[in-house]
Order: structure tokens, then sequence, then C-alpha cells
């Protein structure tokens, strides 16, 4: 049962900062296998990767069937009903409109006196994609981290998945994969999976950038190989913050609280409202709902470990608490959810009013699904088109326009004791230039 906490007194305030400060601890047997497979990859390529899937995943694959054919798509295009062929194309297309707003430009800036400065926004060469496969398949995931790349111009996409015991991936993964514009798919997953796209493989090409979810072996082994590629984050288990008023729906409230906890066991359920009945009538069908669902087992364990229904004096105080929490997901569920926005400073997305449920931006809505976790939507963003490019500063300066600047560089050049720094300069004015 969900755990009710009244933040108006003492004990629950004490209560409130333990929920507050629950942090995942990392796994050191974990990260120490990781470790090890990464080198092995690395030393020995395909042969340490095709030796891992057949001892992980229990699955033979070599040089010949790693990669996903014309044939297997065709095929899975044939598997997957036309019903939901057509949403994940609906979907697709509203996360490609919301992503193009985000494209930026370079730009040049110029001056009188001779200057030139400016910035040239360019694409990410390589992306490689990670999508869970076997049991958990998420075709959501591979939109939302497919697309942003393709708007940002990246020239080639590569994805890994782990197979099925028949060798196939599945069919969904691979639909929404070619609608998303991946170029290749790899049949290969887990830290080994990590480890060639960071490093290559005789199969699988060197990337610049890996993206996308999985089990903490891919988490840890995206942790381990960033410095030698980017990645997007390191992600946490799903979480859901609600602030609620006396106008918010039980039955939608324990519904969107339910949505996230069945992710897995650590998943972290959060309500915190004004009204002390609706508290605990969500608490009442939270249970409910919960005994009618087929991931139950999980959702009782997030719930009794990481979920609480936080009672407050005001919605002031719970914008407060959920800032210092700063959710992957948060939802508004008051009479002016708009009124309550300008508290909001720290949520990875925030879903206004009573029929914005979480699953929404989940799958249909547009923006990225893919958030900052784990108290990290303080300082990181949602995955956008900006994760897919690099930046390069431009600086071009006429005779006049350094001599104007001269004297100070070597000023400050001297300062820092960098007289070569000062030098190069110098032997500009010495040689009559200006």
């Amino acid at each position: 049962m969900m755990q009710v906490v009244d933040c108006r007194t003492c004990k629950g305030i004490e209560a409130v900062k333990q929920i507050i400060s629950r942090a995942q601890t990392e796994n050191k047997e974990v990260q120490c296998i990781v470790e090890g497979i990464i080198n092995d990859v690395k030393t020995n390529g395909d042969s340490a990767v095709f030796n891992y899937t057949k001892k992980f995943d229990k699955i033979d694959i070599d040089k010949n069937n790693v990669k996903v054919t014309a044939e297997e798509v065709e095929q899975a295009y044939k598997q997957v009903k036309p019903e939901l062929v057509d949403v994940i194309k609906k979907s697709a297309e509203r996360i490609r409109v919301f992503h193009e707003k985000q494209k930026r430009n370079s730009w040049f800036e110029t001056s009188e006196n001779g200057e030139i400065l400016g910035q040239i926004i360019r694409p990410i060469e390589k992306v490689g994609v990670y999508v869970p496969g076997g049991k958990a398949a998420y075709p959501s995931s591979v939109l939302m981290n497919v697309i942003p790349a393709k708007v940002a111009g990246v020239n080639k996409i590569y994805m890994t998945t782990p197979a099925q015991k028949n060798g196939s991936v599945y069919p969904a993964t691979i639909v929404a994969a070619k609608e998303a514009g991946i170029d290749d798919i790899f049949k290969i997953g887990g830290a080994q999976a990590i480890a060639a796209l960071a490093f290559g493989t005789e199969s699988v090409p060197k990337v610049d950038k890996i993206c996308g979810p999985g089990n903490i072996f891919v988490a840890l082994a995206k942790k381990t190989v960033y410095g030698n590629v980017n990645i997007d984050s390191v992600a946490g288990p799903s979480e859901i913050l609600i602030l609620a008023d006396s106008s918010a729906e039980p039955v939608y409230v324990a519904a969107d609280l339910l949505s996230q906890a069945e992710h897995d066991e650590m998943a972290s359920a959060i309500l915190i409202t004004t009204d002390e009945n609706l508290a605990y009538n969500v608490q009442k069908e939270v249970e409910i709902q919960t005994s009618k669902l087929e991931r139950k087992e999980i959702i009782n364990k997030s719930i009794n470990n990481y979920g609480a229904i936080i009672i407050t004096d005001s919605i002031k105080t719970a914008c407060d608490i959920s800032n210092d929490i700063a959710p992957e997901h948060l939802e508004v569920c008051v009479n002016s959810p708009f009124d309550v926005l300008s508290l909001i400073k720290n949520a990875g997305a925030v879903f206004l009013g009573h029929f914005s449920p979480e699953p929404l931006g989940d799958y249909m809505a547009g923006p990225n699904h893919v958030l900052p976790t784990s108290g990290t939507a303080k300082f990181f963003s949602p995955l956008s088109v900006d994760d897919f490019i690099k930046k390069s500063s431009i600086i071009s300066f006429s005779k006049n326009a350094l001599l104007n600047l001269s004297d100070d560089i070597i000023t400050f050049a001297n300062a820092e004791g960098l007289t070569a720094h000062a030098n190069a300069v110098r032997v500009r004015k010495q040689k009559g230039e200006f």
C-alpha cells in the first residue's frame, strides 16, 4: 500500500526528506563485469561480441546473420498489424514535426572594424541507438531516439538490439526503425553492443555518440565508454510525480501513478496534494487498480518501496518539494494548471491539466520521452535535436581589428605567464604588419 505522508507535521517533513534523498547505488560487481566485456570487445571485436551473445542471450550470431536483412524488414511489415503500423507512422510524424522546431542555424556577425565572428552548426556524423529487446520491446523508444538525430542531419544511424530466442528482432521494433530512418540494425545487445558501437568491430561501425535505454549492464557500459564516444545520459528508473488539488479525479491520478510504477521495481510514483480526502481516495484506488493489472507484482514492489502520497498545506509547498525531487515526469492536475507552471523549476516534462496523462507523452504528443531521471532534471534536458549537433566558433580579424586588441592580448597573456601567447601577437606588430 502506498504510504501517506503528512508534511504538515514534523514527522512528515522528515519522511519527505528521506523520499527526496533517494539515491541509486552503483553496483560494483556489475561494473567489474561490464569493464571486462568492454575490454574484450575492444581487443577481439566480432568474436567477443558473438561469444557474449551466445553466453548471455543463448543465440548464435555471426558475421553472416548479425545484420537485419531487407527480407527480414519486409517480413516484419507483414507480421505487424496494419493498425499498429499506421499508429507508428502517425507517432513518427508528430515527433518529427515537434523536433523540426528545435533546429538552429549557423550565424555570422561582421563589424565595421574588420571583425567576423560566428558559429557553425553541424550534425554529428555517426550515431548508435541501443534498443532493449527480448521480453521488453519498445518501438516508441526507437522513434524518440532516432528521429531527433535524423532531423539534426546525422549521416549514419545504426541500431543494436538483442534478438529473440528464434534469432529474429521484434517485428514492431524493425518497423519503427525503418519509419524513423535507421540505416542498419544489428542483432546484439547488452554491454557488448555498447562496446561494439564505441570502438567498432569487423561488423559494427564505430560511432560518435550512443543513445538509448537499457538495463544496468547497458547503463554502466555507456558510462564506461563515455569519453571514447559521447552518450545521451546514464538513465535511472522511471519516475512520475503528480501535483493535485481537490479538482483532481482519484481514478485518473491512481492510473497515472501506476502507468510508471509498472516499468520496474525501482520506479518511483509520488503524489503531492493539498487535499487530504484525495490522498486517501487515491491510496484506495491504487489498490483497486493494481489488483486488475498484469504487472501487479512489479507495481507492488515499486509502490511499496518508492511510492508515496504527500499531503501539503499549499500548492507552493507542493511545488517546492517537487523542485527538490526534480522528477522525470511531472503532472499538474489542478484547477488552473497554467497558473502553477511559473512555480515549476525542475522537471523533465510537464503535463498540464486533467487530460494530459503521462502516456500521452510516451507515445503520441510529439515531445521527446527520453528525459532526465534521478534528480538530473535540475541540470539536464530532454533528448533533442541539440544532442545530435556540434558547434564550431568562427573568428576572422583584419589587420586593424587585431591591432585594436593587440595590447590587451599581450597584457592578458603576460599576466598568465604565457609569453609565447603574447609573442604570437607581438611578432606581427614588430614585423610592421600593422
